[in-house]
């Protein structure tokens, strides 16, 4: 398999990328690994621009250009302020937050959007600035509203003075592997490479003949079997049987000395005599 130049992987909050980092160390020593945090709205742009070869990824995204596969998925929680009644449950229905101001477009959320006592009202108020995942949280923290986010995502960002409770009633949040498409142009052998890496961050083992690493070995070892062998035969199957000069030996061989059959000298022999 070539040994091509650096993979960079980028990964969004809340995605724990280690155990595939470890795999790839083992197995494949002899390409390096970089791998990146990134925020989720610039998940697919180091991607896109070139500065990455695959992204673990917040879903849905938009496919064009792109192969993406789906990994896992992970319950979503409501986070608010400790003191908030969402804090008494283990679990709450997203029913149960009618009335409360959530920190998103509301199109991100469809199950709670068309419960939203202020939207049904429209009362709703524009949504405040926010660039990231933390500012959010300063304005839930801040009392403002509330915001619900993929579990793995609220311990990232945890915080003392917030809660985080499951909820229920809204769809599971999904990670997913993005790269671009194959028609996109690739270092020679590049593209074996990218498809190792997503065998690692799939489960394949070490040994599955689904991973290029292996195909490349079992591609190398008919020809080191030749160059062992010295190219010459030991009567082996499909070797040259060996002749022998024996009478009526067994290699179908001719009997040289008694003209190919059984008795041959005796019968030279008279004719000698008779001579």
């Amino acid at each position: 398999m070539p040994e091509p130049r650096e993979l960079k992987v980028t990964f969004v909050p809340g995605v724990t990328p280690g155990k595939w980092i470890h795999r790839w160390e083992e197995r494949m020593r002899q390409v390096p690994l970089r791998v990146d945090p990134v925020a989720q709205h610039h998940q697919l742009d180091a991607v896109r621009s070139g500065d990455a070869d695959l992204a673990f990824v917040r879903l849905p995204v938009d496919k064009a250009g792109l192969n993406v596969i789906p990994l896992y998925t992970e319950l979503s929680v409501v986070v608010a302020p400790k003191d908030h009644p969402i804090a008494a449950f283990e679990e709450i229905e997203v029913g149960e937050l009618a009335d409360e101001y959530l920190l998103a477009d509301p199109n991100d959320f469809p199950a709670w959007r068309d419960i939203s006592t202020q939207i049904r009202e429209g009362t709703r108020k524009p949504l405040p600035a926010m660039a990231s995942v933390e500012e959010t949280l300063d304005l839930v923290e801040a009392g403002l509203g509330i915001l619900i986010l993929p579990m793995s995502v609220a311990r990232h960002f945890n915080r003392k003075a917030l809660r985080a409770r499951v909820v229920t009633g809204v769809p599971e949040s999904g990670v997913g592997l993005a790269w671009l498409h194959s028609d996109t142009p690739l270092p020679d052998g590049f593209d074996a490479v990218i498809e190792e890496f997503i065998g690692v961050v799939r489960g394949r083992g070490a040994n599955s003949s689904r991973q290029p690493s292996v195909l490349a070995k079992q591609a190398e070892a008919p020809k080191k079997g030749a160059k062992a062998s010295g190219g010459k035969s030991t009567g082996g199957k499909g070797s040259t049987p060996a002749r022998t000069g024996g009478a009526g030996g067994k290699g179908g061989g001719p009997n040289l000395r008694g003209g190919g059959r059984p008795g041959g000298k005796a019968r030279a022999q008279k004719r000698g005599r008779r001579g």
